[in-house]
């Protein structure tokens, strides 16, 4: 798995959650269905917002350069679906 990094970052007290959240965020939505934020948390058990960077990191080269898709729902409310690419990086753990 790719490290994650940020101002707060502490590897020792943060990796292993960020972890776990971005793995259950992947295999979630490994299956392309489309989830509202929320959906996303309730299925996973982790907090709408940490789903929400779990998702902008999957976007990201070293986490995969995975596919999000975002779709307007209505009233600011989005739904998100995920496209697995080449799965070489985010299966390393």
């Amino acid at each position: 798995m790719a490290h994650f990094d940020g101002d707060d970052y502490v590897a020792d007290r943060d990796h292993h959650r960020l972890t776990g959240q971005i793995l259950r965020v992947k295999n979630l939505m490994s299956d392309g269905v489309w989830r509202t934020l929320h959906q996303i948390a309730e299925l996973t058990g982790d907090p709408e917002s940490s789903v929400s960077a779990q998702l902008r990191n999957l976007r990201k080269t070293r986490f995969g350069s995975h596919k999000v898709e975002r779709r307007y729902i209505n009233n600011g409310l989005y739904q998100y679906s995920l496209r697995i690419e080449d799965d070489r990086e985010t299966s390393n753990n």
